[in-house]
């Protein structure tokens, strides 16, 4: 099991330059898990990429729904008071420690690709790249 940010899974869902990598972390694991933050940033990536016109309406509600059934079982309500915290020692904000607390309480690494979160906490987290040369 891993965890997984919002950027993780939008590189998986929707095609793109990090697409390639994003599916060889699923095929190395596929037990995803987040926090049930990804939701809210998912739809705002997919408004994002809807506003540029890069995909139409009827694709973001298809690659919602094969968002939401690929995290299915694997989304966690992370407590307030580790977020803040986890924040306010560190220079990193509230919405990317939800994803670092996460992977702290559940033992296993937050897969991303924020230089910030990767910076400021090396133990908890590691690059897509590392992930995928490390065994």
């Amino acid at each position: 099991m891993i965890v997984v940010d919002t950027n993780i899974i939008a590189y998986l869902l929707i095609p793109g330059k990090k697409t390639a990598e994003a599916e060889k972390v699923f095929k190395r694991d596929s037990q995803w898990s987040s926090s049930r933050l990804w939701r809210s940033e998912f739809r705002n990536v997919l408004i994002n990429y809807l506003r540029h016109e890069y995909i139409d309406l009827i694709q973001a509600f298809d690659i919602m729904n094969k968002a939401e059934l690929l995290m299915k079982g694997r989304e966690f309500e992370v407590p307030s008071p580790a977020i803040l915290s986890t924040s306010f020692n560190s220079k990193c904000n509230a919405y990317d420690c939800e994803f670092v607390v996460l992977a702290k309480e559940l033992g296993v690494k937050l897969i991303t690709t924020d230089k910030l979160v990767l910076r400021e906490f090396p133990a908890a987290s590691i690059s897509i790249d590392a992930y995928l040369s490390n065994n």
